[in-house]
């Protein structure tokens, strides 16, 4: 590359290559040059002898360990990068230079190296308080207007009731853009056969197309759509009439299926008119909207005005077999009328409280700028997406007195997004933040006997173009934990290498996956049978003590433990067989509750965010030192288990005696199946990776990615004890324990 290197260099020759690289690339700068051999012309550099005058006219010094070698000093730089430069000509070429090699050495105040690695700073040390760290990065086919689109927190003053269905609900007739007229159309979206290859800020280059159609004058009422913003998504609006138009979801990137999740703005609204929209191309048979639920929308001009923002609206609300399909698979549509509040509003529609990649880096940011939570939470990156968004990993515990105070502090996992339409996990995760992060005397205690592991948002290139269910590899990441092709799935690969080291070094208590579900109410657990008959039922001990703590949100009834074929790739199932028997998937509803106060009313998010504050305080019940609660829980599962026994055996129309070896049975032949969970069958990889992944299986790699089932000791609970437990909130006043005091604490940082 460099000829001159080769010709007049070689009598210096450094026994480090990479030092001897950079001393080559130095000399033939300028940097550096000998008293022999930079006489002539510089073939490679092209400035001849001009150049070589105007090296000697600049003052020099003399190396005192190499007469030979002089060090010329370029009059273009700072003082503080000549006194590296000159460090770098008394010493090693670059040991001595955190310039020229690594800004991780620490170094004193004469230049001199201390071997010793320094602290990793902080994610967001450089940043101004102002701004997120990275704007979103976007596939290059994905057009992206310019405009930022907030929304305010808000939460209704009165319980948002489910929709009472009347009889009179419109069964719609599809007409089409046939018969109807084009007024929203994305040009050109990547579908199956397709695959992601690069990304930029901003997506796609050159001129955003206008894509809605021009209005004729103030008297025009067509409704102006738009969906390019951030987790936005509608392919295709078609006015049917005067105030009724058909919507077309776009399927989530380099894929032809998953429409469920929406979000997309209306301009040029009239307050008079009764609206119809009618969702044509849905792919689910079963939705809450046949339940009660309504579409949620937000109006501008009520949030600029009045500080209102989200809400529930929407009459005539049907969930139905629509009379278009491909061919393939039946279409579904959802169609709901609705008055617009203002004229001349700008008006959005969600399937659900909308939470953006934006809106993450943003609470990250005034975590990192708080000195105090600083203290005891560290945000790094996890690693980069396909797109090459940060993927951020919290560390969050408080510092401790001594390693083995450190050493001796258990682990909880909590990840949420990994399908990025199930903006509710991010949601109930806010919530768990925002208690952990407090200065509450459980959050201190919590901090004080755990060491935390976030992953608030796993697949954030799914959340911002707005994909139902998969990331930009087209495929479900929850049934690719196993995966080997690190370059194709990152986020999962290095979230279970994450768990993997974190389980070298310490006890993993809890995992949790936070989703959303669409075809059940309430909030719930899945979680995996432990066939070890010494902590029998012990993983159905915290879903039953959560349901305690949220009466009126949790249902214990809802949850399921059994661990299907189909499902051996999902987050809970392989973190479960790394050894973390208390391994779940938290599925919080769509819709809302069927349970207690909030009967038959929508959850807000202030619902959710209360159930992560709810998470924290179950959590405190789980390790309490007074196993009290654990072993009544454990005494109630068994009654319980006993009744389902009994209930599946007078099903089967037999009789069973269950005194004596009942506990025998296994419980995957009473447990029915997730079969109503919202999953997704492994489509198997894309067809351009498969080749890559035959190339890197290698034999006993499962194997690698197995620890040690844990034994779990301290779950143990003493038999001899049969407390009565309360079924309401537990007090604060019950964490004064001083026993409590007895559990470690010391910030350490774990990389993955």
């Amino acid at each position: 590359m460099f000829p001159a290197l080769e010709t007049e260099l070689k009598q210096e020759t450094l026994p480090d290559p990479y030092e001897d690289f950079m001393y080559r690339h130095l000399r033939y700068y300028g940097y550096f040059k000998a008293t022999q051999g930079f006489t002539g012309s510089n073939p490679g550099r092209g400035h001849g002898t001009a150049h070589q005058a105007t090296l000697r006219r600049r003052p020099t010094c003399h190396n005192q360990k190499d007469p030979q070698l002089k060090y010329t000093r370029p009059t273009c730089l700072s003082s503080t990068v000549r006194r590296q430069i000159e460090a770098v000509s008394r010493g090693s070429l670059l040991l001595s230079s955190p310039l020229l090699k690594s800004r991780q050495l620490l170094h004193n105040d004469f230049g001199e190296v201390n071997p010793r690695l320094r602290e990793p700073r902080d994610l967001f040390a450089f940043l101004p308080s102002s701004g997120p760290l990275q704007a979103p990065r976007w596939p290059i086919e994905c057009e992206v207007i310019k405009e930022n689109i907030h929304h305010i927190e808000w939460i209704p003053p009165q319980p948002e009731y489910f929709y009472q269905p009347t009889g009179n609900e419109k069964v719609p007739e599809i007409v089409g853009e046939e018969e109807g007229t084009v007024v929203y159309q994305l040009d050109s979206v990547p579908t199956e056969g397709s695959y992601f290859t690069s990304s930029r800020v901003g997506g796609k280059r050159g001129i955003i197309k206008d894509l809605a159609v021009t209005l004729q004058g103030p008297e025009d009422n067509a409704l102006l759509f738009e969906s390019r913003f951030e987790s936005g998504n509608l392919q295709k609006a078609v006015r049917v009439d005067t105030y009724e138009y058909e919507l077309t979801l776009r399927t989530d990137l380099y894929t032809n299926k998953y429409t469920q999740w929406f979000y997309f703005r209306v301009q040029n609204t009239r307050k008079d008119a009764t609206y119809r929209f009618t969702i044509v191309n849905l792919l689910k048979p079963k939705s809450l909207y046949t339940l009660g639920m309504k579409p949620l929308m937000y109006s501008q001009l009520d949030a600029d005005t009045h500080n209102i923002g989200w809400r529930r609206e929407g009459s005539e609300i049907k969930y139905c077999k629509s009379s278009t399909g491909d061919g393939q698979q039946p279409f579904y549509c959802l169609t709901w009328t609705i008055q617009f509040p203002h004229d001349q509003d700008t008006c959005f529609f969600a399937h659900f409280y909308p939470y953006t990649y934006t809106d993450l880096q943003c609470y990250l940011l005034s975590v990192a700028n708080n000195p105090v939570q600083a203290q005891f939470c560290k945000l790094r990156t996890l690693c980069r997406s396909l797109a090459g968004n940060i993927v951020y990993l919290l560390t969050i515990t408080n510092p401790s007195r001594t390693p083995q105070e450190a050493a001796a502090k258990k682990a909880v996992v909590l990840s949420a997004r990994v399908h990025p339409g199930e903006s509710n996990g991010s949601w109930i995760m806010k919530g768990f933040l925002d208690f952990i992060l407090s200065d509450s005397p459980d959050a201190q205690l919590l901090r004080n006997i755990f060491v935390f592991k976030v992953v608030p948002m796993l697949n954030p290139d799914g959340v911002i173009v707005g994909n139902s269910r998969c990331s930009l590899a087209g495929r479900d990441l929850n049934r690719h934990y196993k995966t080997i092709l690190k370059d194709s799935f990152p986020c999962i690969w290095y979230t279970r290498n994450m768990i993997k080291r974190l389980l070298e070094e310490r006890e993993v208590l809890l995992y949790c996956d936070f989703h959303g579900h669409s075809r059940k109410n309430n909030i719930f657990l899945y979680g995996c049978n432990n066939n070890d008959r010494k902590y029998w039922l012990h993983e159905r001990v915290f879903p039953l003590m959560l349901s305690k703590n949220a009466p009126d949100k949790f249902s214990f009834h809802s949850c399921n433990f059994k661990v299907q074929r189909c499902k051996e790739g999902t987050g809970r199932v392989v973190m479960w067989r790394m050894g973390i028997l208390n391994s779940y998937t938290m599925e919080s509803t769509f819709g809302g509750s069927t349970l207690g106060n909030k009967r038959d009313t929508h959850f807000t998010t202030e619902d959710l965010k209360s159930l992560g504050h709810q998470v924290c305080d179950t959590l405190l019940d789980f390790c309490d030192p007074d196993r009290a609660k654990f072993m009544q829980c454990l005494e109630e599962l068994k009654e319980l288990l006993q009744q389902e026994i009994h209930k599946k055996f007078n099903e089967l129309g037999q009789d069973m005696e269950l005194e004596g070896n009942w506990s025998d049975i296994s419980l995957s032949d009473i447990e029915s199946s997730t079969s109503g969970s919202d999953s997704s069958l492994s489509d198997g990889l894309p067809a351009h990776l498969l080749n890559i992944a035959r190339e890197r299986e290698k034999p006993g790699f499962t194997a690698s990615c197995s620890a040690k089932r844990s034994t779990n000791r301290s779950q143990e609970p003493a038999r001899d004890m049969k407390p009565s437990w309360s079924r309401n909130r537990y007090p604060v006043a019950k964490r004064g324990r001083a026993t409590l005091t007895v559990y470690p604490s010391l910030h350490v940082y774990t990389y993955p």
